[in-house]
């Protein structure tokens, strides 16, 4: 039996979204069509995003065109699930940190720092490691990058293959430590304890007697950071092309009459 609080919903499935390149374009903002599309959306089924940015990231993105993404999603699970909310309540959090313990992250992060220095890359900008609650989010170029150097390094990076270079790096050096890396996006990839990836955000909503949880992403296949839940026999997975795709998708199966 589904929650009272989605007593109001006629179809008692939970939609679940990834926010880049399948809500919004990374790191931008979500077009007005898509935040309507939501709307119409919710008024028919439980909805909530799954991303792995921090909360203020991805309100960046959704919070836009008279939203709010803590009000207006059912769910909102930032860093995977581990910084989580329902109906705008915070649910319990966790910490990358308390994991993994002070010495051994710092053990991590400086040999991550080193092999940065030494990387080659076209361009170097900032913020190349990102501490977030429940991960850490490398970056060979930086997080500062602009759109048009985030795009650069994207092309450059599925000719040479840095950041999966990087990645079997740090799974052989620190293969004690139980991580899992995650390639996402156009620039970065994450890093955090084997279970966090986005199955996690599943533990707060597998009690709650949906008939069906349903997850769309792009980044679905294996290596991506989509993938784990995607994949995931509680869910049943939709690959996306991007934003508008998504929307094509939603209209098919739910909106249009």
């Amino acid at each position: 039996m589904v929650s009272s609080v989605f007593a109001d919903r006629p179809h008692k499935k939970l939609l679940l979204f990834d926010v880049d390149e399948t809500l919004s374009h990374a790191r931008q903002p979500a077009s007005p069509e898509m935040i309507q599309v939501l709307r119409e959306l919710r008024k028919k089924s439980v909805i909530g995003f799954v991303g792995g940015s921090d909360l203020v990231k991805i309100s960046e993105q959704l919070s836009v065109h008279g939203s709010n993404a803590l009000e207006d999603f059912d769910y909102a699970f930032a860093e995977n699930g581990l910084t989580a909310y329902k109906l705008g309540g915070a649910l319990q959090s966790q910490s990358f940190i308390k994991y993994l313990g002070e010495d051994n992250y710092k053990k991590l992060v400086n040999f991550i720092l080193h092999y940065l220095a030494d990387m080659d890359v076209p361009v170097k900008r900032g913020t190349f490691v990102e501490f977030r609650n429940g991960m850490v989010n490398i970056s060979p170029i930086g997080r500062n990058a602009t759109k048009e150097e985030r795009n650069e390094f994207e092309a450059y990076d599925k000719i040479h293959g840095l950041r999966a270079a990087f990645v079997k790096v740090l799974q052989e050096k620190f293969a004690d430590y139980d991580l899992t890396f995650s390639i996402g996006g156009q620039i970065s990839f994450d890093v955090f304890p084997r279970g966090w990836d986005k199955t996690y955000a599943l533990r707060h909503v597998e009690d709650e007697g949906f008939e069906e949880i349903h997850f769309f992403g792009d980044k679905t296949y294996k290596g991506g950071n989509d993938y784990e839940i995607f994949a995931d026999p509680r869910t049943i997975g939709h690959t996306v092309a991007g934003p508008l795709d998504t929307i094509r998708v939603l209209k098919e199966l739910y909106l249009d009459p």
